[in-house]
């Protein structure tokens, strides 16, 4: 399977700015960014909602990096390019995403708590994500799931 903008050539800042126009035109009225080791952030307010989203970037010194698909070892040079490519596609996933959110909002598709719920910031600082999957995990483990359409076999 193919991923989607495999090959852009878009900058990450770019996208970065992209990101916060995007945010800005549906009314988000705070933005914030942030990058430290392998992980950048992305931070927004909107409707009275402190929305985040941490991408996790790539290791350079990943083997997709270091060696062609053939297994042959790529120039420093070479291997920097095919990061930079990665961490490229990365940030056009993201943009995607938010815009895609965004869009489902503004079309009455769906709405900002549903869309975001994951990402909302608690006022602890973690997100509903981050209290709700370990619970999840927990919920399924050893009781199936439940049928797909209700009254199903």
């Amino acid at each position: 399977m193919t991923r989607y903008a495999a090959t852009t050539s878009v900058s990450s800042e770019h996208r970065r700015a992209e990101i916060e126009r995007t945010l800005r035109r549906y009314g988000a009225d705070g933005f914030a960014y942030a990058a430290q080791g392998r992980q950048a952030m992305v931070e927004f307010l909107m409707a009275r909602r402190r929305i985040r989203f941490t991408l996790a970037l790539p290791d350079p010194n990943d083997d997709r990096f270091r060696l062609t698909p053939t297994g042959r070892e790529r120039s420093p040079a070479a291997a920097d390019r095919e990061y930079e490519q990665a961490v490229r596609q990365s940030w056009a996933a993201l943009a995607l995403v938010i815009k895609a959110k965004l869009e489902a909002i503004e079309a009455g598709i769906s709405t900002l708590d549903a869309e975001f719920l994951a990402a909302i910031v608690l006022p602890d600082g973690a997100t509903v994500g981050e209290r709700t999957v370990p619970q999840l995990d927990a919920a399924y483990a050893g009781s199936g799931l439940p049928a797909l359409m209700p009254g199903g076999a």
